[in-house]
């Protein structure tokens, strides 16, 4: 029998059994073990874990583990660029897209209201997550311990929080997004791009009282409908801007943010 002294870091902690959380402890692993196989076996997904050191050398999840090693295994690194250091994946995501699953609809919005391409659909069953998240490189969000388990996952979140505003602002400090962030440039329901829309070829479409007040408006090419900034906007900018950090005001060309009282095709 091998044994193993394990270290694991910041929020990993939270998939340990209590007694583990915050302090090494040993562990007993099948001569055959590998890192992979036994960060699982512990209760830790492997899309959650950024870094693995071996007696202080970086390896990657395949690396079998030997009797006396001492294995430190670390989350994402937000501030800190460890990417010379990187050997448990091939390459690192160049681009921040997400596939959520059936719980995350809210999630869902929120990231796209933030400009991140993310698909979601209540009937997606985890396999359907596994092999769109495998195709297209995205991360996957859930609050499903043995879905980030699957073999093929590379990138994955467990989202801790409960309510949407508060899963967001997870996220972001997780993954570090508030740089990347593109507000209001995707439709909240089709993911898909919003691009301006001159007054003119939707006035006919529009309630009386937006027609009247409102001269800003965007469309989704998908769903055809027509966007304008009221009073959700205000609450939806409201987020961004804590998001964001207080980031200044969208520019004049970047489209409308969808408002509750859009009007369909």
């Amino acid at each position: 029998m091998v044994t193993a002294t394990f270290r694991f870091y910041e929020e990993l902690n939270d998939f340990l059994a209590p007694a583990r959380r915050r302090r090494e402890f040993d562990a007993p692993c099948a001569r055959a073990a590998t890192v992979k196989h036994m960060v699982e076996a512990l209760g830790v997904p492997h899309t959650e874990v950024e870094l693995v050191l071996i007696n202080g050398e970086s390896v990657d999840f395949g690396r079998l583990l030997r009797d006396g090693d001492r294995v430190a295994v670390y989350p994402k690194f937000e501030s800190l660029d460890i990417t010379p250091l990187l050997r448990v994946r091939r390459h690192p995501l160049r681009v921040m897209r997400f596939v959520a699953d059936a719980h995350l609809g809210g999630l869902a919005h929120l990231l796209r209201m933030t400009g991140f391409d993310t698909l979601y659909d209540n009937h997606f069953d985890d396999g359907e997550i596994e092999i769109i998240a495998a195709r297209d490189a995205r991360i996957v969000l859930t609050r499903d311990r043995e879905l980030l388990k699957r073999r093929t996952l590379t990138h994955g979140c467990y989202v801790r929080a409960l309510k949407p505003a508060q899963q967001v602002r997870e996220i972001f400090d997780r993954l570090d997004l508030a740089a990347s962030a593109k507000p209001f440039t995707l439709c909240l329901d089709c993911n898909a791009p919003l691009r301006p829309i001159d007054k003119a070829q939707v006035e006919d479409r529009l309630p009386p009282g937006v027609r009247a007040s409102h001269t800003r408006f965007s469309t989704c090419d998908v769903c055809r409908r027509v966007f304008w900034e009221g009073s959700h906007w205000r609450r939806m900018r409201a987020l961004v801007d804590e998001l964001l950090d207080s980031s200044p005001p969208l520019a004049p060309e970047t489209p409308a943010a969808p408002d509750p009282d859009r009007h369909p095709k």
